[in-house]
């Protein structure tokens, strides 16, 4: 596994910067209390994180990955766990290990930085802000910034677009396949982080460019000097 030094650089948030899944897990299993189901626990809604939060609504309501909940039981749903996450963007979410020191690198190096996220703006932003994030990107791309989100290429298109970066050098930074996906389909390289939401699935099993344990080996996969001795 190797990268080609890219010029521009987007990173995914939940999974990638921020593990979101206790706050999300806490909106959950209130929303199910709300609406007198059983709740789930951050366990199983950790497998279900991934595609925004209408998806996530969804997949709770039946408790499981795949399928739809009752039309009528989704609309009484969505907006309670639309108001309770509006309070819970940020208070129990954590930024995982490396992930200031991996953005302060890339700050240094250089790098044209943006955030490609499926999550909502009115969640993203507050979520980068409050966690000391927002500040290193340029750009923001959050689910509902344009008509269409990852896996969809359009997002990343932006992105190189804005900076003015062809495609075949920009990277990837996510955690699922999702973000591979994207980056597949716009013609940009991929790295994923090892600890991230994919469903429980591996994600080498979806064959990124390169994968990471922590966004500290940033420094040794861009840095070709690095590469050689690492």
């Amino acid at each position: 596994m190797s990268i080609t030094k890219p010029e521009m650089i987007l990173i995914d948030v939940d999974g990638t910067l921020v593990d979101s899944v206790p706050d999300l897990a806490y909106c959950v299993d209130r929303m199910m209390e709300q609406l007198d189901m059983q709740v789930h626990g951050e366990t199983k809604v950790r497998d279900w994180v991934g595609n925004g939060v209408e998806r996530l609504v969804r997949r709770a309501l039946i408790g499981q990955l795949d399928g739809e909940p009752d039309d009528v039981l989704f609309e009484r749903a969505y907006p309670i766990f639309m108001a309770l996450y509006k309070e819970n963007t940020s208070k129990r979410s954590q930024l995982y290990p490396g992930v200031k020191e991996g953005m302060e690198y890339l700050k240094k190096a250089g790098y044209k930085v943006g955030s490609v996220t499926n999550k909502a703006e009115q969640f993203t932003i507050p979520l980068l802000k409050d966690l000391g994030l927002y500040d290193y990107f340029e750009i923001v791309i959050s689910g509902d910034t344009l008509e269409r989100k990852k896996p969809d290429p359009m997002p990343l298109l932006h992105a190189a677009k804005h900076f003015g970066v062809k495609p075949e050098n920009a990277m990837m930074i996510g955690d699922s396949v999702s973000d591979v996906k994207a980056a597949r389909n716009a013609g940009f390289q991929i790295a994923c982080m090892t600890y991230g939401y994919n469903h429980g699935v591996d994600i080498s099993l979806a064959k990124p460019d390169a994968l990471m344990d922590s966004m500290v080996e940033l420094e040794y996969l861009l840095d070709p000097k690095g590469q050689k001795t690492a």
